[in-house]
């Protein structure tokens, strides 16, 4: 028996892959928005060396949210460094 959660996101990949992420946080920063995802996987496997996937959020001209994935790593650094100190009671984040 599975429980349902609302904190799941399933994304779909260029190949039609489905995986699951979990929702960890949504951020706005330098007036854009950017979901922090943790892949469903990684949690169940209990693996100590977790990787969180960050995405833009951008709106299509149908009015749909889509996840965009960020390019420049300037950008892509500032919003986990955002995320790690809105989550460090949470999380414990190794140091570079």
């Amino acid at each position: 028996m599975s429980e349902e959660r609302d904190d799941l996101v399933v994304l779909i990949d260029e190949n039609g892959e489905e995986t699951e992420f979990e929702h960890l946080d949504t951020i706005e920063y330098n007036g854009n928005e950017y979901v922090v995802l943790l892949p469903v996987e990684q949690t169940e496997e209990e693996n100590d060396a977790e990787e969180v996937v960050i995405l833009r959020i951008e709106q299509g001209e149908d009015g749909e949210d889509s996840f965009v994935t960020v390019e420049d790593d300037e950008e892509l650094d500032a919003v986990f460094e955002e995320f790690k100190m809105r989550m460090e009671e949470e999380f414990e984040f190794e140091e570079e």
